[in-house]
Formats: C-alpha cells, structure tokens, sequence
C-alpha cells in the first residue's frame, strides 16, 4: 500500500525522522491559510499523487509569497500530472502539501528496503540525492553505499556512521545523519514497509538533517497489525478494479493488454502473461484467484474483467490442486449468465474434477472454446481477439 508525502513524514516523526514543518490543503484557501500560519519567508506547494517525478512535471512549485502561494496551488490543483511514474494517462491532483521553506546546503539519497537475493534488510545511501537512484546506479554505481542488516541485533550506530562518511556528511552533521538513518530503521521494521525512500536528504544551512520528501510503501499482508495506517489509504489514487478485487480477497493488477487473465497461483498466473506475449497477444491483467476461491469468489473476479472496456476476449486457465475445477466452471458460467457475455472465452481446464468442470461448460449453452494445455488456448485466444 501507498501513501502520499505528507502522510509518510507524519509516521516517520513518530519515530525522531526530522522533516520540514507543513500542512496537507485541498483548497486553495486552505493552501493559503496553511502558508500563513506556517510563516515561512518561502513556502514550497508540493503536489500529492502516488508517484514520483513530480517536480519535473510541474508539482512542485516555490513560493515567495502568499499570492504565489495562491497562483500556484491554483495552477496545480485539479491539474493531471503526467510523470514516468504515472503512465501517459497521468493522475489528478486533489491535495496539496504545503511546507516551510530551508537553506538546503547540499542533497543526499537515504533508502531502505528488503534485499530478497539476501533475504535481509538494506540500508542504501548516497551523495547524489535528487536525481533517480536507477540513474545512479545506471550511470556511477560506484556513489551507491549499502549496510545490510542482521535481522538479529537491527542497524547498528558503526553501521549508519559509515554510511555518513562513505555519503561525505559533513563531519559535524554526522551524528545528527547516524540518529536519522537509526529512526528510519526503526520505523521501516515496525511499519512493515516494503520500502522508506528520502529523496533527498538535506542538510541545512542551520546545521539540521531533513527527509525533504518521504516515500513509504506497506507490505499489504502485514496491514491488519496497523490500522492507523490503513486509515491513510487514498481511494482516489488506486484503479477502482483493484479495489473491487480487494474486497473479495482477488490478487488483481490491471495492465494495458486486452486479453482478460484468470489464473490460480501468483506462478501460474505470470506464466500465462508471459504465454499469451510469447503468441503475439497484451494481457489485460493480472488475476490470482488463489487456491480457495468459491463461485461467488469467482464470478466477481469475472465481473472485474470484464469491467476492463479494454478487454476484448478473455483466458481462464486453472490448474486445479487446492482448487477445484468444477468451482472454477461453476463461477464462469454464472458470471456469463449474469453479464450476458459477448466477448470470445477460452477456458483450459486441469487437475481435480476436472471431467466435472469441463462437464458443467460444455452443458451450459454458451459460446465457450475448450482449450487442453496452456499454449492451446493462449493461442485460441489471440486468435479471437485478433
């Protein structure tokens, strides 16, 4: 799970993170009154969406004064800020944080996140704050520090004052830096976040160590231990099929293909992306039905596929251990009763009950094309659609 800027620099507080002084507006007289009350000789309006590059695309705006504060929130609420992030479709921005303004002396890059080749927590940092740290990587690898953390004793004080040195902190800054990085530590574990990004990192003029922008991401399975941070969801940020599909328990991520995928098992289901490619055709999504889904389960799955104006035919493919592939048929037939389904469906069917499964589509009456292994019917599908 997601959440905005201004958002994650209030958890990170909890924990001694250091951060700007700033409020959330929705309004431009809200966006006014907060710069007001902030009294801050420059005021940054920063725009609030789900995504990164929001400077270069116009989001982020410094004020010298209370008009400007108004031109600018003005400018930018309601606008669609299309980023590398966004895709071309961009998102609209609603809300607004506005925050004081500092003497930034120079920028640094502090992440965290969950090395998998380890399976260990890593902390990375480097000087070259601001810019993408795929850029980095990409360009001077060599400016990118890690510590990587034993799960055991947590980031150790050596460990974050190498990291300061190895990042050029100033010499008097470094145990301000160590203190920070140590609290962003601690929030990371105890939130469950997949990753907490500071892009950048500042020192100040006045000798102070800031997160100048904060990117938390919550690993989902771990959000019924916070319900303070579910409460942080925004709606409006999420695709409305991926939070249908959340409600019924569905692993659903919407793509830009028009063949609609459901699959049970995370491997499975990516198999079949890759196989529907591999034949020439775009999957629509990605739809993990799990091992324990129910008809009801199912044919709400359906409806979230077909929802998608996008999808111009339709692949089911269940290799039925846990599940049974007479649920599975169950589910689509009544799915396609419901929805008077008119688009081309290729269903490959195998495992337990099968013969049942099979049994139930071919006695339902509708138009549905058999498939008998996973190439067969990836390739009966782009076909329809073609």
């Amino acid at each position: 799970m997601n959440i905005h800027e201004y958002q994650g620099k209030e958890v990170l507080k909890q924990y001694g993170v250091a951060v700007p002084n700033g409020k959330v507006a929705y309004t431009v007289e809200e966006a006014v009154a907060a710069a007001t009350s902030l009294g801050s000789a420059v005021t940054v309006v920063k725009a609030q969406i789900h995504a990164g590059g929001r400077g270069k695309a116009g989001g982020v705006k410094v004020a010298k004064s209370l008009d400007e504060v108004r031109t600018y929130a003005s400018e930018i609420l309601g606008k669609v800020l299309v980023t590398h992030q966004t895709g071309p479709e961009g998102k609209e921005v609603k809300r607004l944080l506005i925050e004081e303004g500092c003497d930034i002396r120079k920028e640094y890059y502090v992440g965290v996140v969950v090395d998998r080749a380890t399976g260990r927590i890593v902390m990375m940092a480097s000087e070259e704050g601001g810019t993408e740290i795929e850029e980095v990587a990409a360009a001077t690898p060599e400016k990118i520090f890690k510590a990587v953390v034993d799960p055991a004793i947590g980031l150790q004080v050596y460990q974050a004052r190498k990291l300061a040195y190895d990042i050029n902190i100033p010499n008097e800054l470094v145990n301000k830096a160590v203190k920070f990085m140590l609290a962003l530590y601690e929030a990371f574990v105890d939130k469950d976040c997949s990753i907490a990004e500071i892009n950048p990192l500042v020192v100040t003029g006045d000798g102070n160590v800031l997160a100048l922008d904060a990117k938390l991401n919550f690993d989902s399975n771990a959000l019924f231990r916070h319900k303070d941070l579910l409460e942080l969801r925004d709606l409006d940020e999420e695709d409305a099929k991926e939070i249908e599909a959340s409600k019924y328990d569905l692993s659903y991520i919407a793509l830009d293909g028009n063949i609609g995928c459901m699959v049970n098992g995370a491997g499975l289901a990516m198999a079949t992306m890759d196989i529907i490619k591999y034949y020439g055709g775009d999957p629509a999504n990605f739809l993990d039905v799990g091992g324990g889904a129910t008809t009801e389960k199912v044919t709400e799955a359906f409806k979230i596929i077909l929802a998608d104006p996008k999808v111009k035919g339709i692949f089911v493919n269940i290799f039925g251990g846990i599940m049974q592939c007479d649920i599975i048929a169950n589910g689509v037939v009544e799915a396609a009763k419901q929805l008077g389904l008119t688009r081309p469906l290729v269903v490959r069917l195998e495992g337990t009950n099968v013969g049942l499964g099979k049994q139930i589509l071919a006695e339902s009456g509708l138009n549905i094309v058999a498939a008998d292994s996973m190439a067969d019917g990836a390739q009966k599908i782009v076909e329809l659609v073609q």
